[in-house]
């Protein structure tokens, strides 16, 4: 079972082209969710809602991925990676075109929901596969260019998509978005291998969803699950929400020039990953990576609420507010350095039989997105009470109590696969 698939492909010529076509997936998941950062203003219009109501709308998208995780886990262990993959981009792709039909709040509300469980598989699937089909050393490399090559689809939801938004509306934007699913689907049908089923049938779909909560609350893994919980929050809310209404609402930029600033964190997002493994072989301090990442991010996020008019560093320098410049580059800093959450992609690989990998995976994805859904929902009671940079504060808050609680409990059982190379 360890390589069913990793076998298969080899005979196909190699993983690389099936790793890249399941990896289409996740661009199309990263543009989709990130789409809202350069389309708030008009969606909230249009669908009459508060900032603080978009934010809990759009929050449903990681709320329906993060449940979604343990059943998606089963079925990759269960039924492979290809027959999961197609069968959900086939509901990401339904779920882009409810999203360019919404006319309401509630139409939304469903298509943000279909959407998150559509691309709940969309990471873990070309991730699983270069798990099962590559050694240890090779995967971590592969786990850091499927996350640089996803990122690509944040690229599409910056400018290009601020574009086409600014031209066509925020409709055409999710339609973009659906065609790039059918993309993504035909990709995987004609690219990826069909192995054979890889578990036995004597086990109940039951017994294996109880044992991705089993993975997910062990000892093991508890210390990345609590690492997790903040992370994708953090580029869920400041790429994919609110830096958009930070540019264009606080520091006065339009659609296209707060687009090309989001492009500029969004480059550092798909760098990132490579730079963090290369860097994470060289050292091999993986723990201190990944606490160390997310305390500089946090101090980011802090320093561009603090720019802002009327901010204490821009009140320091004698000016009513600092310029977009230094948000772009505080944005280009926070892409690159969050990137070293990929780390913990090969930390729990460590930890698991190759049978088990698509369930410890994807417990590790649950507490990502269920982070992202909770720390959106927070974060738009503290724009309710404080304005856009207490949200993005907020995120920023996550980021320090979670790295505090990973490195706290690291020293009480250290799992050997998080503090090796």
């Amino acid at each position: 079972m360890a390589r069913d698939e990793g076998v298969a492909a080899a005979g196909a010529g190699g993983v690389a082209v099936p790793i890249l076509a399941l990896t289409l997936g996740h661009v199309f998941s990263n543009a989709v969710r990130t789409l809202p950062a350069v389309a708030a203003d008009v969606l909230a219009a249009d669908l009459n809602l508060s900032a603080e109501g978009l934010a809990a709308v759009t929050a449903v998208f990681p709320a329906s991925f993060a449940l979604a995780m343990v059943p998606t886990g089963v079925a990759l262990d269960r039924y492979g990676v290809r027959r999961t993959a197609l069968a959900l981009l086939a509901v990401g792709a339904v779920g882009a075109v409810l999203a360019a039909l919404a006319g309401g709040a509630a139409g939304m509300l469903l298509a943000q929901a279909v959407l998150g469980v559509g691309c709940s598989g969309m990471l873990m699937c070309p991730v699983t596969f270069a798990a099962r089909a590559l050694p240890l050393p090779r995967f971590a490399l592969w786990s850091g260019i499927i996350q640089a090559f996803g990122n690509t689809g944040m690229l599409l939801s910056a400018s290009p998509l601020a574009l086409l938004v600014e031209w066509r509306g925020w409709q055409a934007g999710f339609w973009a978005s659906a065609a790039l699913a059918v993309l993504a689907w035909t990709a995987v049908a004609l690219a990826v291998p069909e192995p054979p089923l890889p578990r036995s049938a004597r086990r109940t779909v039951w017994q294996d969803a109880r044992e991705v909560v089993t993975l997910a609350r062990s000892p093991a893994l508890r210390p990345l699950m609590v690492f997790a919980f903040a992370s994708f929050a953090a580029v869920l809310g400041v790429r994919g929400l609110w830096g958009g209404p930070w540019l264009m609402e606080v520091k006065g930029l339009g659609r296209v020039e707060a687009g090309n600033l989001l492009l500029l964190c969004t480059a550092a997002l798909t760098l990132g990953p490579a730079l963090a493994g290369v860097v994470d072989r060289l050292l091999g301090r993986r723990a201190a990576l990944m606490a160390g990442s997310h305390v500089l991010v946090a101090l980011f996020i802090l320093l561009m609420a603090a720019g802002g008019p009327g901010g204490p560093l821009a009140s320091a320098l004698g000016l009513p507010v600092l310029p977009p410049a230094f948000d772009g580059m505080l944005l280009a800093l926070f892409g690159l350095t969050i990137s070293f959450q990929v780390l913990i992609f090969p930390a729990a690989r460590a930890m698991v039989p190759a049978e088990q990998t698509g369930r410890a995976l994807s417990a590790i994805n649950t507490s990502f997105f269920g982070g992202a859904a909770a720390m959106q929902a927070v974060s738009g009671v503290a724009a309710a009470f404080g304005g856009i940079a207490a949200a993005l504060c907020s995120f920023a808050a996550a980021l320090l109590l979670c790295s505090a609680g990973f490195l706290l409990l690291l020293r009480r059982k250290p799992p050997v696969a998080v503090a090796a190379r």
